[in-house]
């Protein structure tokens, strides 16, 4: 959410996205886990990108905005 304000991406949209694709590679408690690594939404975005990269998702960067936006929303709860 760096390069957009955070009240422009869609976390319904991102909902959709992470989903889709995230949950291959882990579940949903991977959020919610005590010694998570991601400390800030800045760190947060990055994750999204290395997952998209890593997916081979050539995500656009409004969809990395959308899916930071709805796990920050639901999961992270940085300011």
């Amino acid at each position: 959410l760096a390069a957009t304000p955070a009240l422009a991406a869609e976390p319904k949209t991102g909902h959709a996205l992470v989903h889709a694709h995230s949950t291959s590679c882990h579940p949903n408690e991977a959020y919610t886990r005590p010694d998570r690594r991601v400390k800030d939404l800045n760190q947060l975005r990055t994750q999204v990108r290395r997952c998209e990269l890593s997916l081979g998702l050539k995500w656009f960067d409004e969809e990395i905005d959308n899916a930071t936006a709805y796990l920050n929303q639901n999961y992270y709860k940085f300011e």
